[in-house]
């Protein structure tokens, strides 16, 4: 161990002690200083943090599953999702053509069945319940509502009108009725979120 001295008044420099392999004990109280200071700092922000993590009945609305097995062609029913309204609706052969047959060019917002359903489920339409004007519920997803006159659905607050594969047609909403992140679980079973 390497050992030099001098005296506090003198200008040669004070003792320190170096180990074998170079490392003054200075250096290992710097070490454990910073590191208990940075351990600190962390208990302390970890709760400040955790609290912006989402609370449980948030958690517990972050998915919806559906049972789409008693859904027959033409019906719709609703549900929720993240505390809004979704629509579900089994298309008709006939809903089906309707949509297809409309050129996207002459659309709004352009996007075709094709764009808003899933390969191999192109009968299942699921949107969020909420006009893309103002935010209120069209009606068309109950049965006897007014679906408009694009046979879809009918915001009846300013008027906007959707057809069948509830893309916006006429009216203030500037585009169509938004399709949640959905996939299926199952043949009948769909899990939205």
């Amino acid at each position: 161990m390497a050992t030099t001295t001098g005296s506090p008044d003198s200008n040669e420099p004070v003792a320190e002690t170096t180990t074998e392999d170079g490392v003054r004990r200075r250096d290992f109280l710097e070490v454990a200083a910073v590191s208990a200071a940075g351990v600190g700092g962390l208990i302390m922000v970890y709760p400040l943090v955790s609290q912006m993590a989402p609370s449980a009945d948030v958690l517990a609305e972050s998915t919806t599953e559906l049972d789409l097995s008693s859904l027959e062609a033409g019906q719709a029913i609703k549900a929720t999702f993240r505390k809004q309204p979704v629509f579900v609706r089994r298309l008709t052969s006939e809903e089906i053509a309707e949509a297809n047959a409309v050129p996207t060019g002459s659309l709004r917002d352009a996007e075709s069945l094709a764009d808003r359903t899933q390969e191999g489920h192109e009968d299942v339409l699921v949107v969020m319940g909420v006009c893309t004007h103002l935010g209120c519920v069209p009606l068309g997803a109950a049965e006897g509502e007014n679906k408009g006159e694009y046979n879809g659905y009918f915001c009846p607050c300013h008027g906007s009108h959707y057809d069948t594969a509830a893309r916006i047609r006429k009216g203030p909403a500037p585009t169509n009725l938004v399709v949640p992140e959905y996939q299926f679980t199952s043949d009948t079973t769909i899990l939205i979120g």
